[in-house]
């Protein structure tokens, strides 16, 4: 196989996949290199329960509608794993893993691609490495004193482990209230939130989500005030376990504490709570330490781009990493239309 392409994709889960679609349709050669041992890409490490936040007709890549789970109105993880496995062979892909990218290096007119296998040459890449591999914590005071188990979202599988303990979920966006309604049943549960949580109206999905994103991204790129995006709507969206947890009474949110005490968690009115476990759902960062050696950051630690297009090297395109680099860019429905736009810029360049 030449290891020379008009361009190289980094990622293969759902932005990889989407950009690999467009990038045929645009005629470039490519290749998809990703770092996973089998297609899925971050869904593959889901926790058991996770549901998507839309019906499956509404959670698509482009020109391949996801089938409906049955009995499902919002689908699970190992559903979509199935999707975007048939989506990737469907269109036959180029997909080589597993390949992990060490780092992308100038090299005049093209960029060298280093990985822990084999070196590859590019005239443009598409990072689509999503955030899952950087779970970010925050700096709590005490957090190395906690004697207890602490984990991320990215290690929570399922509530069986947890059963009869004391546990605290910090977070009050989606992942904080899934996990925390698949643990409120079987455990003494503390749910830490820097607000009170908002949820959106029962009949509102991701459908609307990325009408709102699409109309605040339209409306800063216009001039015009921000529209609130999501935000304006709520933070969580009430899929089905998470709203029988909240009518049944077992999600009520409690104020973000201030430490971590060697057996929990203190505020600062003197209050504590005891745990055996801490599970942080604190979001993540982008997972882009493969730039590094492009020296693309400005002083402020920020890649600065244009859509997608890295405004430093216009060479360097960044997809799926939220309203960052498009409109709902890091969900199903969203990253197909600024796939679209990373292809055409890159065929423009190109030539």
């Amino acid at each position: 196989m030449s290891r020379t392409f008009d361009v190289v994709v980094i990622g293969g889960g759902q932005a990889g996949l989407a950009a690999g679609y467009h990038l045929r349709r645009a005629g470039l050669d490519f290749v998809v290199l990703d770092a996973g041992t089998a297609p899925g890409g971050a869904w593959r490490h889901a926790w058991d329960s996770l549901h998507l936040f839309s019906p499956a007709a509404y959670s698509s890549l482009p020109g391949r509608i996801m089938p409906p789970q049955p009995g499902e109105q919002f689908p699970e993880a190992g559903h979509v794993v199935e999707y975007l496995t048939d989506y990737e062979q469907r269109y036959e892909l180029p997909v080589v893993r597993p390949v992990r990218v060490r780092g992308v290096h100038d090299e005049g007119e093209l960029l060298r691609i280093e990985t822990d296998s084999d070196t590859w040459h590019a005239r443009a890449v598409i990072s689509a490495t999503g955030t899952w591999s950087r779970p970010f914590v925050p700096s709590i005071p005490g957090r190395t004193d906690f004697q207890g188990r602490q984990l991320h979202t990215v290690e929570y599988d399922n509530a069986a482990s947890f059963a009869g303990q004391r546990v605290i979920v910090v977070g009050g966006g989606n992942s904080g209230a899934q996990i925390a309604a698949d643990l409120a049943h079987d455990t003494h549960l503390t749910w830490a939130t820097l607000r009170e949580p908002r949820y959106l109206p029962d009949d509102i999905d991701g459908r609307a989500l990325f009408d709102a994103a699409t109309a605040r991204r339209r409306a800063l790129d216009e001039g015009r005030p921000d529209t609130g995006g999501v935000s304006a709507l709520g933070d969580i969206v009430a899929v089905p376990p998470v709203r029988e947890a909240r009518d049944a009474g077992l999600l009520k949110a409690t104020p973000m504490f201030d430490r971590l005490t060697p057996t929990g968690v203190a505020w600062a009115d003197g209050m504590t709570a005891e745990a055996d476990a801490i599970i942080w759902c604190t979001g993540f960062r982008p997972a882009l330490t493969h730039l590094t050696p492009l020296a693309l950051r400005t002083p402020d630690g920020h890649i600065p781009t244009h859509g997608t297009q890295c405004t430093t090297d216009p060479r360097i395109h960044l997809l799926g990493y939220g309203d960052w680099t498009g409109p709902a860019s890091a969900t199903l429905i969203g990253v197909g239309r600024t796939a679209r736009e990373a292809a055409r810029a890159i065929a423009e360049h190109l030539r």
